[in-house]
């Protein structure tokens, strides 16, 4: 008798949700999702892109619970599915399939959503470090190419503009991927 594949949240072992991906492939009928966030970060060294799981520590997985259920558990790189007691929650498949449609499959085969948010002449950002941490002001002017923005802030009374890093900021009002509206 062949039962139901769900998605089910699985536990990785510390920093292995990679490896505990890869080896969940190598099973027959298990099906993987591990969104992973691609974002630049401004370093000592330059602009770098980092690459995160966007859930740390976890990842879904699709399977019959009573037939792979084992095969899963002791796979390498994982360390448990995550259940409550003696109840093993199963995660929607809409919720699996709107999050997937947030992400981009690459050649690598693996899943990632890149953050790519551009700021705009008139929003209203926060600065993030430097001199003036924590102030906020609109944005005058962009100048992606030196990695530059010029702001209007109000300071000792005055409106002043001043141009600090695009790296620098917080955007105030951030647009939110689709696939997360609505599950907040």
């Amino acid at each position: 008798m062949k039962t139901e594949s769900a998605w089910y949240v699985l536990r990785t072992q510390v920093k292995r949700e990679k490896l505990a991906a890869a080896n969940l492939r190598l099973l027959e009928n298990v099906e993987v999702f591990l969104p992973r966030l691609r974002y630049q970060k401004a370093t000592r060294r330059g602009r770098v892109w980092w690459v995160e799981p966007l859930f740390p520590g976890y990842l879904l997985a699709k399977f019959s619970l009573p037939e792979a259920g084992r095969m899963v558990t002791y796979s390498a790189g994982v360390s448990r599915i995550i259940s409550f007691g003696d109840e093993v929650p199963q995660v929607p498949d809409t919720f699996v399939e709107t999050l997937q449609q947030e992400v981009t499959r690459l050649e690598t085969g693996d899943e990632e959503i890149v953050v790519d948010w551009k700021v705009e002449v008139g929003e209203e950002v926060e600065i993030a470090d430097g001199p003036f941490k924590g102030m906020e002001g609109q944005v005058l002017e962009v100048r992606p190419e030196a990695e530059r923005v010029r702001l209007l802030l109000e300071f000792l009374g005055e409106s002043k503009p001043v141009e600090v890093s695009l790296f620098s900021l917080i955007l105030s009002h951030p647009e939110i991927p689709t696939a997360w509206k609505g599950s907040r």
